[in-house]
């Protein structure tokens, strides 16, 4: 999980004069927050649906179910009455569109990253200039029809990192997110959590659906993310991570994403 930064970016904050709403007036609300360097939202939910995008910047969206980075470009899909928190490593632009509950899109009630396409965008930043109580039957409903249309879920959710709920397994994971580097193997924390390795392999398995090597390649992957986001340099980044070199840290990119990170990022 993402370190919160004490220090504040020094850019302009610009919030939109829409204010947070107690119920939504019409079926899509959107709203326009630019969050400073360590911003963070305690875990909290709404009654609808929300797209949080990050058109500049990158953040981490928390729930009991595991970890969500959104690069730029990519926005994550929460839907209602899921408890998340939100944190900002870097200054952010973020646009936040709440959906009713009942408005029809083509997307399952769970988290996930989507990938914002160029029509999306644009979309999306013409929605936060319409009137709060848009014409539904108009010009504005039309325009937020299609951008409801072009919501669609990913193939892979290739930026979610799940939760185990086995305690012994969550103090390995707090302990690697803090130190992604730690190369230590499942025999090595074994001896130290009191259970055999093939045990924990199993609890592995079962809590996160993926073998502990994989699950902490992509938690290299979503620090990678966060840290490329903000113009680490990608030699600096992969030294990080405990990589020898920076061409096996893009070969782990590359495989993870089917992008280099200069690629991934454009």
């Amino acid at each position: 999980m993402p370190h919160i930064l004490n220090t504040f970016d020094a850019r302009p904050i610009h919030h939109n004069n829409k204010p947070r709403p107690k119920e939504l007036p019409r079926a899509v609300y959107v709203r326009v927050s630019d969050m400073p360097a360590g911003y963070h939202v305690a875990a909290h939910s709404h009654d609808w649906n929300q797209l949080l995008y990050a058109l500049e910047g990158t953040m981490t969206v928390v729930t009991e179910a595991g970890m969500w980075v959104v690069p730029p470009q990519r926005a994550v899909w929460v839907p209602p009455h899921t408890q998340h928190a939100v944190t900002c490593t870097g200054f952010t632009r973020a646009r936040h569109l709440y959906i009713g509950r009942d408005v029809k899109v083509n997307l399952p009630g769970r988290c996930m990253v989507l990938e914002v396409s160029p029509l999306l965008r644009e979309l999306i930043r013409a929605a936060t200039e319409i009137p709060i109580e848009y014409d539904e039957d108009g010009e504005e409903g039309r325009l937020i029809r299609v951008l409801l249309d072009q919501l669609k879920a990913p193939d892979h959710d290739t930026l979610h990192l799940p939760a185990p709920k086995d305690s012994r397994l969550a103090k390995i994971c707090e302990h690697l997110q803090s130190d992604p580097a730690d190369n230590r193997t499942l025999d090595d924390w074994a001896q130290i959590c009191g259970a055999s390795s093939r045990t924990l392999a199993r609890l592995f398995q079962r809590d996160t659906g993926m073998p502990f090597r994989d699950w902490r390649q992509k938690l290299r992957l979503l620090y990678a993310l966060e840290k490329l986001a903000h113009d680490r340099p990608v030699t600096e980044v992969a030294l990080d991570l405990g990589y020898e070199t920076p061409s096996a840290f893009i070969a782990m990119f590359r495989k993870a994403t089917g992008r280099t990170p200069g690629g991934y990022f454009r």
